[in-house]
């Protein structure tokens, strides 16, 4: 009998080429498209970036996100989800109105400073795809809708002055929206704090 050589073993049957199992969540997508819109602005957003964030290699990201509007679009839909979801909870729950234009200001103030980085890219429009663009404009109209049923309210109890509601509602959310240009994290400053400041602002006190 000839002697076995290490050669002579059977082999493992080769792996079958094709797409990799790997899954890639969108939300894991959309907070790699922020961290480098964060540190670089739209300019340094990329697949090949977003791919390299991810840990996975740009062939499988393309196989899920072909183009850098798609990346874009993710990012918006994640964040408009977010806003949209909290703020549609506010207006249909019982709360009174003081309490309801509280927690807008509390849900505007995080998200400001969440978003912070890719704030402008939605807000200045430059470079965003037509589709996107139309996409950011209509979730706008509509979150406004939202935050100025709560100025509304606030407005009918009495707790906030009578004005034009509307007008209202944008400078108090332009209020909010400016603390993504100011905001810096290594300044210690908490995102609570910012929003009972504004709340103290607008907001008489309980009596």
């Amino acid at each position: 009998m000839a002697d076995q050589r290490s050669g002579d073993l059977p082999r493992p049957a080769p792996r079958r080429r094709g797409r990799p199992r790997m899954e890639i969540d969108l939300d894991a997508v959309a907070d790699a498209v922020a961290g480098l819109v964060v540190e670089g602005g739209d300019k340094a957003l990329s697949i090949v970036g977003a791919a390299e964030r991810l840990d996975v290699s740009r062939a499988t990201l393309y196989r899920l996100v072909p183009t850098k509007d798609d990346l874009v679009s993710i990012m918006l839909e994640r964040a408009t989800r977010q806003l949209a979801d909290n703020m549609s909870a506010v207006v249909e729950s019982d709360l009174s109105g003081r309490e309801r234009l509280r927690m807008l200001i509390e849900i505007h103030v995080d998200a400001c400073v969440r978003m912070r980085g890719y704030m402008p890219v939605f807000f200045g429009g430059a470079g965003l795809p037509a589709d996107v663009l139309d996409r950011w404009d209509s979730f706008r109209r509509d979150y406004e809708a939202l935050c100025a049923s709560c100025v509304q309210d606030a407005m009918d109890e009495g707790v906030l002055p009578p004005a034009d509601v509307m007008t209202t509602t944008l400078l108090l959310l332009g209020m909010c929206l400016w603390i993504s240009r100011w905001y810096r994290p290594e300044e210690g400053i908490r995102t609570e704090d910012i929003a009972k400041t504004v709340i103290r602002l607008v907001l008489p006190p309980d009596e």
